[in-house]
């Protein structure tokens, strides 16, 4: 890996060790915050441990709800209350449990829209949070970006030897025919302009995985994130290749 690139490596001792403790470092960096707190979440199981950890009595009370906006690096191709949108899963996790502002909450509309108009109408919605259509690496688009890894080395649906992996100027795109359904997905170019930029990953099945995106193999999509600010890998200790 590059030696400018910040990495942070911490492993826990099971699921629900991470997500507490993740739950924790995200709320803290969302207090010592001065400023909107914009969020990039995952789809899947892991975060969603996270997420339920943030609706706990005793992070909610403590959170700025009021300035944070939550926005996602992925979604599937399917109306919000399908079991397999990441919005709902979200929602159902913590957004419609704490007291978030509607107006906060930036889903991607997948209903009356094509994958194509479906990406565009996003990267809309992005520019006019960030306020500029070209980004700065001094400003980074997110405060955090979550993320997770598939056995293939897939994160947010940027799959092995698709057309969106080499985009470098639009910063969400439609994937089709990666996956049964369509994707909308964010890019490198969005997705690396993070201030932290965290993977979590779970459970045996991913060690492997991890260890060739932890050192940074670009032969995988997950191993080319480069983020503008801090990398964290956060796994259980069955996740973790050391």
């Amino acid at each position: 890996m590059s030696a400018a690139l910040s990495v942070d490596i911490r492993t826990f001792e099971n699921a629900d060790a991470l997500a507490h403790d993740v739950a924790e470092w995200l709320c803290g960096l969302a207090q010592a915050s001065d400023h909107a707190f914009s969020v990039n979440l995952s789809g899947g199981s892991t975060p969603r441990r996270l997420y339920e950890r943030l609706a706990s009595p005793e992070i909610a009370a403590r959170f700025p709800w009021s300035r944070a906006h939550w926005f996602w690096g992925d979604e599937r191709f399917v109306p919000p209350d399908h079991p397999d949108s990441n919005f709902g899963m979200a929602r159902d996790a913590f957004l419609s449990r704490v007291p978030a502002p509607k107006e906060n909450i930036h889903a991607v509309v997948t209903e009356g829209v094509t994958p194509d108009q479906a990406a565009a109408a996003y990267e809309t919605t992005l520019q006019r949070f960030y306020g500029a259509g070209t980004l700065d690496p001094g400003r980074p688009l997110f405060d955090v970006t979550l993320l997770g890894i598939g056995d293939d080395g897939h994160t947010a649906s940027l799959f092995p030897g698709q057309p969106a992996l080499k985009e470098t100027k639009r910063w969400v795109v439609a994937v089709i025919g990666a996956k049964a359904e369509a994707r909308i997905t964010l890019t490198y170019p969005a997705l690396d302009s993070s201030r932290d930029l965290a993977f979590l990953a779970t459970g045996e099945a991913k060690k492997q995985v991890v260890a060739r995106a932890e050192a940074g193999d670009r032969t995988i999509p997950a191993g080319a994130i480069r983020p503008v600010g801090r990398l964290h890998w956060f796994t259980d200790r069955a996740a973790s290749p050391e």
